[in-house]
């Protein structure tokens, strides 16, 4: 399907479609496989590792990432068939399994949460928030469940605060610096970048620490259709998140050219550290039901579900399984 097309589908969502490129003939003889990433930011090293040298093309693949405003626009795309495998916020994939959508989640390669709660002016705890606006995403997304788990954490309603769904991290964070909004919840990176009056008041990873950035998440017809391919590239996310975390330069330098950063921006260094420092990356995309379950329940109790349901039925296991049989230990 053409890029024209694919742009209909989904409502018009900007994407940028990048082709992992393998020489001679052995390209045309690649499976492709459409992977959606969120728009590559600092982390992009990390992001995009598995889809450099030949980790894909060794299992007989061509990833194709698709990137997304934001995770909630993922996985519209995801279930419409536009994409087979998606980069998609752990919290959004349960509240789409849980409503009925084909999502499984096969492993949680980003756990740690590098987001955190960034304030203006003179908001020194939670509570002062109450009365401020909050720039989040698109209802359902990561920083709006954890806005909302926040809030329910410091015993605070829903209602204290006025919800503004803004966009990607971007789009909040220049919200926040130019006085649009009182608060946002965006990655850590822009610590380092942030002028003064800006600051971090809680950090995700400090309050909340079972509520996990990113799972990977492949329909449940995808799995039947193309499970070979579906191990396959878990293998490549597998082996290329491990070469990540055994070369630093390189992955710093593939995120700075991926998000066109300055020679003397410091965010994708920053990044690197940081992520490698507090394990914010699993290399081996464990699936840690206990924290996919805690996150059902909070949403639970924010409202965002209904009602509990058996989180073993929105994951599969198996394939991970396989992928580390065929990458080794």
């Amino acid at each position: 399907m053409d890029k024209s097309n694919l742009l209909g589908r989904i409502g018009g969502v900007a994407l940028l479609i990048t082709v992992n490129l393998t020489a001679g003939a052995e390209a045309q003889n690649l499976k492709p496989w459409r992977h959606g990433v969120i728009n590559l930011k600092s982390d992009a090293g990390f992001v995009m590792m598995p889809m450099q040298h030949d980790f894909a093309a060794k299992r007989g693949l061509k990833i194709e990432t698709v990137q997304v405003k934001d995770g909630a626009l993922g996985l519209k795309a995801l279930i419409a068939g536009e994409l087979e495998s998606l980069d998609g916020g752990a919290g959004e994939g349960i509240v789409a399994a849980m409503r009925g959508a084909d999502v499984k989640t096969v492993g949680c390669h980003w756990p740690g949460l590098p987001h955190a709660l960034f304030v203006r002016g003179d908001i020194n705890n939670v509570e002062d928030l109450k009365g401020t606006v909050v720039a989040t995403s698109a209802p359902g997304s990561l920083p709006d469940n954890m806005m909302r788990t926040l809030l329910e954490k410091y015993g605070m309603p829903e209602s204290a605060v006025k919800f503004a769904a803004v966009g990607g991290d971007v789009d909040r964070y220049k919200a926040l610096t130019a006085g649009i909004v009182d608060a946002t919840i965006v990655s850590s990176e822009y610590l380092p970048v942030s002028p003064p009056g800006i600051k971090i008041l809680v950090a995700g990873r400090d309050v909340i620490p079972n509520f996990m950035r990113l799972c990977l998440n492949i329909p449940g017809k995808t799995i039947a259709a193309r499970r070979d391919d579906a191990i396959g590239f878990l293998a490549a996310e597998i082996e290329g998140l491990r070469y990540a975390f055994a070369h630093r330069d390189e992955t710093i330098k593939l995120a700075r050219d991926l998000s066109e950063a300055k020679p003397d921006d410091p965010r994708p260094a920053f990044v690197y550290d940081e992520f490698v420092k507090y394990k914010a990356v699993d290399p081996e995309i464990s699936l840690p039901m206990e924290k996919l379950s805690w996150m059902q329940g909070q949403f639970v109790k924010n409202g965002t579900l209904p009602r509990a349901g058996d989180i073993n039925k929105i994951v599969d296991p198996t394939l991970r399984v396989k992928a580390l049989e065929l990458v080794g230990k």
